[in-house]
This record gives C-alpha cells, structure tokens and sequence, in this order.
C-alpha cells in the first residue's frame, strides 16, 4: 500500500454520519456514498446516490466507470456527484493529497448540513425528489 492510502486522516470518524467510505484506491482515491442505506431504488432511486470523489488527478469520466487520470496526475481533485450526469460545477483541486481529504469532509459535512444548493446543478426541476432530499439533509428550505 502506498503512503497516500495508508493514512486517511481518521476520516471515517471525521465524516458525518450520513457519509460512509464506499472503496478505497490503493492509489489514494476515495470513493464516498450519502446514505446508501435509503439510495436502494425502493426510497430513492440508486443512481442518485450522492457520492464525493478523492482522485489523483482529475476524474474525465462519470461514475460507475473507471476514470482515467488526464496529465494532471500531481493534483489531487474533490468531485461531488448527485448522479451520474449532475455534478457540482466547481473545480476543487489540491496539490496534496491531504488538503484534498481536508475539502472532502467539509464539502461532506456542507452536504449533509444543507448548504449545498443541489436544486440549482439540475437543468429539469425534480421537485418531489428534492423535497425527500431535503429531509435527510439539513436544508429547512422555508423560504
């Protein structure tokens, strides 16, 4: 194993509750799942699994497929998807693997709180979904 995996920092004690480690890469590349127990296509739809991403160098292709390191492999880049095609629109690079896992527990932590606005990533309005999601967030969401 190499020195980048063989210290998470203590993450899955540091991650909130609904975030779980779902695969580590013996590259250093992390893969998190929001509440996988309710993602089970009986409550929510499995492919809207919220999932962050570790990876060594910037991730070219969507979930569910291996992706390929582009010549940026010196970076480190965080990556949350919302499903395969909605992803957070900001490019969260590090030059270390450890400020990346630094912006991975934030971001999960901004995520789980409901400071994340997912509604604005989707181009079609998913209402009835966003309202479940909603729920396990910390997003009240009166306005």
């Amino acid at each position: 194993m190499s020195d980048s995996t063989a210290d998470d920092g203590g993450i899955d004690s540091r991650l909130p509750e609904a975030w779980q480690v779902w695969s580590r890469g013996e590259d250093g590349r992390l893969v998190l799942a929001y509440r996988p127990d309710v993602f089970d296509a009986a409550d929510f739809p499995a492919p809207c699994l919220p999932t962050l991403y570790l990876t060594h160098g910037k991730r070219t292709r969507r979930p569910g497929v291996h992706p390929g390191d582009t010549a940026d492999t010196a970076d480190w880049f965080v990556t949350l998807y919302l499903e395969p095609d909605v992803s957070l629109n900001e490019t969260l690079r590090y030059p270390t693997r450890d400020a990346a896992l630094e912006e991975t527990v934030a971001l999960a932590r901004r995520f789980d709180d409901g400071e994340i606005d997912y509604r604005g990533l989707y181009q079609v309005p998913r209402e009835a979904y966003f309202e479940r999601l909603d729920d396990l967030t910390g997003d009240g969401c009166e306005d």
